[in-house]
């Protein structure tokens, strides 16, 4: 293999009939094996990712969707394909009208991934349907498209009288399927907001309306530092995070930590982009209140303010740089040792 994936790998051999495969150094090193749920998000099992062994940049997140879809590889090799053809088709209005998919171009759009027997999923919609409201009597041009993982017709159609958008017909499978294969979903409620080209701004579109209520900030491009709360917490088990702790008794305490990481994290999250691919780290400042009383209790860490850490929920791996003063230097090296993996880890 080749390219990004292979400095995951390091050497893996397979026989030419097959059977045998050599993973010697793959197993000798269980650090590999959890890079890989890192580097390609996994959070639940199973999950099937296909990948371009020539370059390692992922073609499909959910290959379980597509041998469902696909038994025969009629789509093969399944590469992502733009939204306009994949949502291609009638959609639905929330009065029964119907409308066609192109009437979305040139808008922003919200790809709501949800269902009625979801509490998270009911609980959003209803902060969802404000923030709708308050975005078009801003003038923006943006729509939501539902597409619904209820179980039955009668619950869509039940769930969607809530809703003032557009949604895929529940009869539609195939589309509903083809949109989750699009965006890897992996679990509910989800909000993909895209660009009028209909690229991809921000898969946390939930977190962002849950932030932003007055949706000040929409359409909500990403942060290259966020400050941790408690609808926000929910991303550090999407994979290895940087979470600076601080004294947010000190006023201008978490800007200032900002500011020292910002930069920082602005290298490492345009270094992946221009090999299109994700960071491999999330940034966060982390204050005092009671989740963050709650985090540091659960991974057992010390109560010292500055306090920088990397806390990888999903391999229960923390990394801790206890010291003194944060300078800029410090934040860099800590991170490039961690890239490299020269941090010893210690359990949560």
């Amino acid at each position: 293999m080749a390219g990004a994936l292979s400095e995951v790998l390091g050497e893996v051999l397979v026989a030419a009939d097959g059977e045998e495969v050599a993973v010697s150094a793959l197993a000798a090193r269980g650090v590999s094996l959890l890079k890989l749920w890192n580097k390609y998000r996994v959070s639940n099992i199973p999950s099937l990712i296909f990948i371009d062994a020539s370059t390692g940049k992922v073609v499909c997140r959910n290959g379980l969707l597509v041998i469902r879809d696909d038994p025969e590889g009629l789509e093969f090799p399944w590469g992502p394909k733009p939204f306009s053809e994949v949502v291609a088709g009638p959609l639905l209005r929330y009065n029964g009208q119907t409308l066609d998919s192109n009437a979305l171009e040139g808008s922003y759009v919200g790809v709501y991934f949800s269902a009625h027997w979801c509490p998270p999923c009911r609980s959003l919609t209803r902060v969802l349907v404000e923030s709708y409201r308050k975005i078009k009597e801003a003038g923006q041009k943006f729509e939501i498209l539902f597409v619904s993982a209820d179980r039955s017709e009668d619950s869509f159609k039940q769930y969607f009288s809530e809703m003032p958008w557009v949604a895929v017909p529940y009869a539609d499978e195939a589309r509903r399927s083809r949109l989750n294969r699009l965006y890897g979903i992996q679990g509910i409620p989800t909000l993909i907001v895209l660009d009028s080209k209909g690229d991809v701004i921000t898969r946390q579109g939930r977190v962002e309306v849950l932030n932003d209520i007055e949706c000040h900030e929409f359409p909500w491009h990403p942060k290259p530092v966020l400050e941790l709360t408690d609808t926000n917490a929910v991303q550090l088990n999407e994979g290895p995070c940087l979470v600076l702790f601080v004294d947010s008794e000190d006023d201008g305490e978490s800007d200032a930590a900002k500011q020292l990481i910002q930069p920082i994290a602005e290298k490492i999250i345009a270094k992946y982009k221009a090999k299109e691919e994700e960071a491999p780290l999330l940034f966060f400042v982390a204050g005092e209140d009671d989740m963050t009383d709650s985090l540091r209790d659960y991974t057992n860490l010390p109560e010292a303010a500055p306090l920088l850490t990397i806390l990888d929920m999903s391999a229960r791996a923390k990394y801790v740089m206890d010291v003194e003063e944060i300078t800029p230097e410090i934040v860099e090296a800590f991170v490039s040792d961690f890239l490299a993996d020269k941090l010893k880890p210690e359990p949560i």
